[in-house]
């Protein structure tokens, strides 16, 4: 199926519903909302951005992003929070149906040791109201950040959306579990169509600082010692980010809808007969840290001067995605390679030292 010029080329809502040309994206600042938010303007849709541009991380790189978005005239930006409830819901009448990408929330697992209540407003309060605004604007979709973290002390890998979730190791992890029980909720009483989507290590140019990609690349670059938790011992299923936006717009095109087989004796977790559902979205290529630590080293052509740490408080020992499920629904597959997306970020960092962090 071809557009015309200037339509929303790649976001076609299946069903008997209009095209669509116009997307809310939350977080638009972050990283992978800025990255969302260009691929849909490459594709010709109309796009508001809303984030608060707080300083959890150098705010220089968010309007870094934001740079190449305002260069498309489809691209509206408004600075708000969402944990403001009547700044939230006044955008309701701007959408009047349209999908809603959910990406803005206080990241980060160690953060949330020490900060609760940041977590508490962001990912509970403005989970809430950004739900409520997708009731009110009949929202054609709601797809959503979850996380990897989700799945807590489960140590059966690979991962998959089928298996219990109720023993997080943080607080960051418990909000995205709450957020996928209050997008339920929505879809059971509203029928909002919503998808979680379980994010595993995100990683790419233009990152978040307090990731340990741009960690271990800032440190290397400055000659700087690197804490090594667990001695480089965890796991972790890097994704790039480019396979991430592609699994987003996948999802997006194709709303949540209601199982007719799902079985109310026996439930399982990853479908509903709400229209709602969670997906898996990572490589499905887990790697030692330390493993990745050396491939980055080498990227950049430097030597990483490693203080090897015990395990961090609060940290999971290994993630990996099982993304059969994703894979069945929209064809997605990861298609960028460990070292190919590497060397990516790698030159990305050295052409923008000055936006790596403190």
């Amino acid at each position: 199926m071809e557009s015309s010029p200037g339509e929303c080329s790649g976001l076609y809502i299946r069903g008997n519903r209009p095209q669509l040309t116009a997307t809310l994206v939350t977080g638009v600042g972050g990283f992978i909302g800025a990255a969302v938010a260009n691929r849909l303007l490459a594709n010709g849709c109309e796009v508001i951005g809303v984030d608060n541009l707080n300083d959890y991380y150098d705010v220089r790189l968010k309007e870094h992003r934001l740079e190449g978005l305002r260069t498309h005239k489809g691209f509206i930006f408004k600075k708000l929070d969402i944990a403001d409830h009547d700044v939230v819901l006044s955008l309701s009448s701007e959408l009047s149906g349209a999908p809603i990408v959910h990406l803005a929330a206080q990241a980060g697992v160690r953060f949330s040791i020490s900060q609760p209540r940041t977590y508490v407003a962001s990912n509970l309060v403005g989970f809430a109201n950004i739900a409520e605004l997708a009731r009110r604007a009949r929202s054609s979709h709601l797809v959503y950040a979850s996380t990897s973290s989700v799945y807590g002390l489960n140590s059966r890998r690979p991962f998959r959306e089928t298996d219990l979730t109720r023993h997080p190791l943080n607080l960051y992890a418990a909000t995205k579990l709450a957020n996928e029980a209050v997008a339920h909720s929505y879809s059971h009483l509203f029928e909002v169509p919503t998808s979680g989507l379980r994010f595993f290590t995100v990683y790419g140019p233009a990152g978040r600082p307090d990731m340990s990609p741009f960690i271990f690349a800032r440190k290397i670059m400055r000659g700087e010692t690197i804490q090594l938790f667990d001695h480089g011992n965890g796991v972790r299923d890097y994704t790039y980010i480019d396979d991430i936006v592609d699994g987003i717009i996948a999802v997006l095109e194709r709303p949540a809808t209601s199982d007719q087989s799902f079985d109310t004796i026996s439930p399982v977790a990853d479908k509903s007969s709400a229209p709602f559902r969670v997906f898996n979205i990572g490589s499905g290529n887990p790697v030692v840290v330390r493993d990745y630590l050396s491939l980055l080293s080498k990227a950049l052509g430097r030597e990483a001067i490693v203080e090897h740490q015990p395990p961090q408080s609060g940290d999971m020992d290994a993630t990996h995605a099982d993304t059969t499920a994703l894979r069945e629904a929209t064809g997605w597959q990861p298609r960028v390679m460990l070292a190919e997306g590497t060397a990516r970020l790698a030159e990305w960092c050295r052409a923008h030292e000055s936006l790596l962090g403190a």
